[in-house]
């Protein structure tokens, strides 16, 4: 695995090239929190604005944090940059040292078993067991583990750590991660190409997609809520969801309360006329939703106070940090009234 990474190591910017000294811990943590659940294609434009504005754990400790959830918008997962904030100002208390040790690393903010191995293996060569989505097919499928997710991953981690070697444990994280990402794909793996072919199991048994075995998914349940398009003398109304919550510390377009548990209450902001302005459909991680977006068309805008929410040029619109699911029903509601107009 080391050989194959040395010679087709991806070329990322958090990474140090194969076998040179450890990159900046800094970094390396950011890019593993920007990495859950998105691919590195995605994560690469953010990481370079992130380390652009606030280079050090110092940097973004001192940054506000609508500024920071406003640069995340659109990454997903947002109670990770809450994290990624509460983690930083927490390293600056300590004088700007991160933990050495992937045991240490586990007790900061955000940093669950993955990331403290991530981060402990590549930024500090420390012997850490790293398992990824990538990783953990490439294991399941070199072994035939046939315990089914979630159940199999404590095989697949025994698995794992029997072949994590001592000697350049970050860059052997990152050939796994590396072999996932580009060659042992969750379809059409590419097994010619593999450097573990002759080793793997499930090839020899012709069958590698159907590692890791995965149970069938649940339908996600659907909630309905409403958006409200509130535009005045070319800006709109913006409200700052609570910090706690789904999109917690965003800026968003005021809505009627639904969450995970249940449809929103249709209550507006302020009493009619309002006009329906269509529907946006989004998927989250437990449910799917249908934001149905209302347009304010009366001229009690004087009862919005201000502290509640902001009013925000529509020119200026796409520097709100507005999430996806809010940017899209914005998009749908600004092109309603420029069709007014």
């Amino acid at each position: 695995m080391l050989g194959w990474y040395d010679a087709n190591a991806r070329k990322l910017p958090w990474r140090a090239p194969p076998g040179a000294p450890p990159p900046d811990p800094y970094r390396v943590w950011l890019s593993e929190v920007m990495l859950q659940q998105t691919t590195a294609a995605a994560v690469v434009p953010y990481f370079s604005r992130f380390t652009e504005r606030w280079p050090t754990f110092e940097a973004l400790a001192a940054a506000e944090d609508g500024d920071v959830m406003a640069a995340w918008a659109g990454l997903g997962y947002y109670a990770r940059a809450r994290n990624l904030l509460a983690c930083a100002r927490e390293v600056a208390a300590r004088g700007g040292q991160f933990p050495r040790t992937e045991a240490e690393l586990h007790k900061l903010p955000g940093l669950g078993a993955y990331t403290a191995a991530a981060v402990a293996a590549i930024a500090f060569g420390e012997r850490a067991v790293v398992i990824d989505a990538n990783v953990e097919r490439v294991v399941a499928r070199l072994f035939a583990i046939v315990d089914p997710l979630p159940g199999g991953r404590k095989a697949i981690a025994e698995r794992a750590d029997a072949v994590t070697p001592a000697d350049r444990p970050g860059d052997f994280a990152q050939a796994m991660m590396d072999l996932g990402a580009t060659i042992c794909t969750s379809r059409n793996p590419r097994c010619l190409l593999c450097p573990l072919s002759g080793n793997c199991v499930a090839r020899r048994e012709g069958e590698p997609e159907r590692y890791p075995f995965k149970p069938p998914k649940k339908t996600k349940p659907r909630r309905k809520g409403h958006a409200f398009w509130i535009e005045c003398e070319g800006e709109v109304w913006l409200v700052r969801r609570s910090d706690k919550g789904m999109l917690g510390g965003m800026r968003a377009l005021p809505d009627d309360g639904w969450n995970a548990r249940g449809d929103g209450s249709g209550e507006a902001p302020l009493a009619g006329p309002w006009q329906a302005g269509g529907v946006v459909q989004h998927v989250f991680t437990h449910f799917a939703l249908d934001l149905h977006l209302a347009l304010y068309s009366g001229d009690e805008w004087a009862r919005l106070e201000i502290g509640d929410g902001e009013w925000w040029s529509l020119d200026r619109l796409d520097d709100a940090g507005l999430p996806t699911l809010f940017a899209k029903a914005a998009q749908l509601g600004a092109a309603q009234r420029g069709e007014d107009r």
